[in-house]
């Protein structure tokens, strides 16, 4: 590996979307993304794939990220079983 490319850039993160309450599953439930991509890429493609504006999104059933954290520093603090699970809801589901 080469000193231009530091581990973090070269870090895929992969991605489990649960749907939770009314929200509609998706068809391909995990993907990879990017561990320098933000989190709002994440909302941002789950509005895309149901049609949403409104979306309440979750990182373990627990808390909403910031759209502006970084996917590797989410799956490093909260990632479990070498995944960062996101669940996703039509309407609030947690506080």
């Amino acid at each position: 590996m080469s000193a231009a490319h530091s581990p973090t850039s070269l870090t895929k993160v992969v991605v489990h979307l649960r749907a939770t309450g009314d929200a509609p599953i998706l068809k391909q439930s995990k993907f990879k993304i990017a561990g320098t991509d933000k989190f709002a890429k994440v909302i941002d493609f789950l509005r895309r794939q149901l049609h949403r504006e409104t979306l309440f999104v979750y990182v373990n059933s627990a808390f909403s990220p910031n759209p502006d954290e970084l996917i590797i520093d989410l799956h490093t603090n909260f990632g479990f079983d070498g995944k960062l699970v996101v669940n996703y809801a039509c309407s609030m589901a947690w506080g």
